[in-house]
């Protein structure tokens, strides 16, 4: 029903093809258009109108719009009468201010899974980690930050605590990476991709060190590269 993902170089995003239950269409469709928004390929302050945003991602309208209201909620777009919806802007101080609240909160937290995780639930999210390396390498920057969400609010849940992953999940979907298409053409997000299998590795060898290193310098990316 829809045409497959296009790569940050292309015209824009489609999304793959969709199926299972009304719901799970428009889920699926709101997941992809917060990525979008999230990646900076939606611009803020542009005004998008649902059909024009359906035809650039390969499905229909209707869905589209009830999506943006989703997102409207959660604010994200605004609406605009008879045109459609705005992308909000996110300030330098917001995104500093998203960046250290996930520090004092992901840091510490996968650094302690070093000790306590199950080695069996980490290799659950190797998968995932590898789809971010392969979206990295296709410049597939929705498929990168739906699969890095995935992948950061699965090893935050090891921790057991779901207040936790959602006040992360809120701030991560606040954010904005607005570099993430200068790093695919620069040949510098493969490298913040490997990172999450480098996690994985320090999670797996009990080195807690490493991991608070390595998290360090992975949250570091998104004010020090992705946002600028």
């Amino acid at each position: 029903m829809a045409a497959q993902r296009t790569s940050a170089k292309t015209a824009g995003p489609a999304l793959p093809t969709l199926g299972g239950t009304r719901s799970s269409y428009r889920e699926r469709v709101v997941d992809a258009l917060r990525a979008a928004l999230i990646a900076g390929e939606l611009r803020p302050g542009e005004v998008y109108s649902a059909p024009a945003l359906a035809a650039r991602f390969g499905v229909s309208a209707t869905p589209v719009r009830e999506a943006m209201l989703d997102l409207a909620k959660e604010g994200l777009v605004d609406t605009v009468p008879n045109k459609g919806f705005r992308v909000t802007a996110v300030s330098d101080q917001q995104l500093d201010e998203y960046t250290h609240i996930r520090s004092l909160i992901e840091i510490p937290t996968t650094a302690g899974l070093a000790s306590t995780a199950d080695p069996v639930a980490l290799e659950v999210l190797r998968p995932i980690a590898d789809e971010i390396v392969t979206a990295a390498a296709a410049g597939d920057l929705i498929a990168y930050v739906e699969s890095d969400l995935r992948f950061h609010l699965g090893l935050l849940a090891l921790a057991g605590n779901a207040h936790l992953v959602e006040v992360v999940s809120d701030l991560r979907r606040r954010s904005r990476l607005y570099g993430l298409t200068a790093l695919v053409e620069e040949g510098k997000l493969h490298a913040s991709a490997e990172e999450h299998l480098e996690i994985l590795d320090a999670l797996l060898s009990r080195d807690e060190e490493a991991v608070r290193a390595v998290m360090t310098r992975h949250i570091g990316h998104i004010r020090g590269l992705w946002a600028e």
